[in-house]
């Protein structure tokens, strides 16, 4: 239903001056969705309290409204062409100009005022205060906003397909290559670990490199299947889901793509998790399930490095410092990471590989195929681990879909059935095996993939033999050719 609309949307911001690559095309549609979608919200309670006699004090001041400045109507319901502003009128609207604030200054000025990071009026002076106006083109603007405005936010089906076409601008984003894919964790993979841990209602489930969301969202479809009880339903919706993230693109993506699942009011922080000093965390910071695929190859500075004990300028590293810390005792996580955190042999990976196979039980590690990630160019393994316990079996599954993968030829859940079924009873296979803690090297905890199962390749022949061979084959071809020629 609202597929063609998305696709109008694109048509206009492919020509937008101001926009130039798929990040750009997610974010301004991320803003503009947002304030459509609180419209919505605004009118909708503005109903209820109508029908019970309470008054409703909205949270936007009437000037600042969607249906006021971005789809202002005539009585019968239809557009109001005569009120809708249009061309630099519009885009001074929303910028401002001179001394005159605009409607980005107005939103951003919810941060201050709000009485709390869990509220709606915090998440929307954060979100605009960090992002800006892309559009320089008054009369785009207008296409985009009178297109959006045939979207709808009021009912649970109508959000299921706004949250489908959303995830496949993300998807689009990721696969845009620069910087896209950190925001992208390809489903498949999200819901097979997702299967493993199996969160439960009454469960805190946290991401502290949450980009688009895409894990905390995937455990809300997961979790929201079952028959759940009102009380239930909003444990799901309140006191379930929490992430951090430090972009604000990410940031924005994030909000949003728990909006459209269905997470009215996301508690997700706008922060740098790695910041936050991990003696800090005590167990009320503490969370029973933890999923994330924080971003690799990253730089921290020595001063985010001395909030963790062991001292590594590899973003990675740290954030798993962080999750393992952040688990309650019996808590559960699954986190996808370079495979070279299994071999490396500085200090600080040897000491990190320590640390989880002592304080936790990593019982398995998914070993992820090159392509997986799209565009990455790195290889991955996904560690499954419990806290509290030391480790003493290691699971190992080599993921193998039998092609290359690519854009066209995309990792899918099919791929991944066989690992979640062998996991479950830790089954050793042609791909799958265990290794004993006590055959771990207990000086360099070497925990490299190497499947003992699988078939062994014809050993390398000699360069001497491939030359003789080339020789011999050239010889018969020249007699052939000469037979050839004799014939003629």
């Amino acid at each position: 239903m609202f597929e063609q609309v998305f696709k109008n949307i694109d048509d206009v911001l492919h020509k937008e001056a101001g926009c130039s690559s798929e990040l750009d095309y997610t974010e301004q549609t991320s803003w503009l969705l947002f304030l459509k979608y609180l419209d919505d919200l605004e009118r909708e309670r503005a109903i209820e309290a109508e029908l019970t006699g309470k008054p409703y004090d909205y949270i936007i001041d009437e000037k600042y409204r969607w249906s006021a400045w971005a789809a202002p109507k005539n009585a019968d319901g239809t557009p109001d062409k005569d009120a809708a502003l249009i061309g630099d009128d519009l885009i001074e609207f929303v910028d401002g100009k001179g001394d005159e604030k605009g409607l980005f200054d107005y939103l951003k000025g919810f941060k201050q005022r709000a009485t709390s990071p869990d509220t709606i009026e915090y998440k929307i002076g954060e979100i605009f205060g960090e992002i800006k106006n892309k559009f320089q083109s008054g009369y785009n603007l207008r296409d985009v906003l009178d297109s959006l405005d045939e979207l709808s936010f009021e009912s649970q089906k109508e959000k299921h397909e706004l949250s489908h076409l959303y995830e496949a601008k993300i998807k689009n984003m990721g696969n845009a290559g620069r910087n896209g894919g950190e925001y992208y964790t390809p489903r498949p993979l999200i819901r097979a670990m997702i299967q493993v841990l199996n969160p439960q209602i009454g469960e805190r489930v946290y991401d502290g490199a949450v980009g688009s969301a895409g894990f905390l969202c995937e455990a809300y479809e997961h979790m929201r299947q079952k028959d759940l009880t009102t009380s239930e339903l909003e444990i799901l919706q309140t006191k379930t889901f929490y992430g951090k993230e430090k972009k604000s693109l990410a940031y924005v993506i994030a909000i949003m793509n728990m909006i459209l699942h269905g997470i009215d009011t996301p508690n997700i922080l706008h922060t740098n998790t790695l910041a936050e000093n991990i003696n800090d965390i005590q167990e009320k910071d503490r969370y029973d399930v933890i999923l994330a695929n924080p971003p690799f190859g990253g730089k921290e500075r020595a001063e985010v490095q001395q909030n963790f004990p062991i001292k590594t300028g590899e973003t990675a590293f740290l954030f798993l410092q962080h999750f393992i810390k952040s688990l309650k005792a019996g808590g559960r996580a699954a986190i996808v990471i370079k495979n070279t955190f299994l071999s490396n042999s500085d200090n600080a990976s040897k000491a990190l590989r320590q640390e989880l196979l002592e304080n936790c039980n990593l019982h398995t590690v998914l070993d992820c195929p090159s392509g997986t990630f799209i565009g990455a160019g790195v290889k991955t393994v996904v560690l499954i681990f419990e806290k509290g316990t030391a480790t003493r079996d290691i699971w190992y599954y080599q993921l193998d879909p039998g092609r290359n993968m690519g854009k066209t030829n995309a990792l899918n859940d099919n791929d991944l059935k066989e690992f979640v079924e062998l996991q479950s009873g830790f089954k050793d296979s042609d791909k799958s095996w265990s290794v004993n803690i006590k055959d771990v090297d207990q000086d360099s905890f070497d925990l490299s993939v190497k499947n003992p199962n699988a078939p062994e390749e014809a050993p390398l022949r000699e360069p001497e033999d491939i030359i003789a061979e080339i020789v011999t084959l050239d010889a018969e071809s020249a007699d052939i050719l000469k037979n050839i020629r004799g014939m003629l």
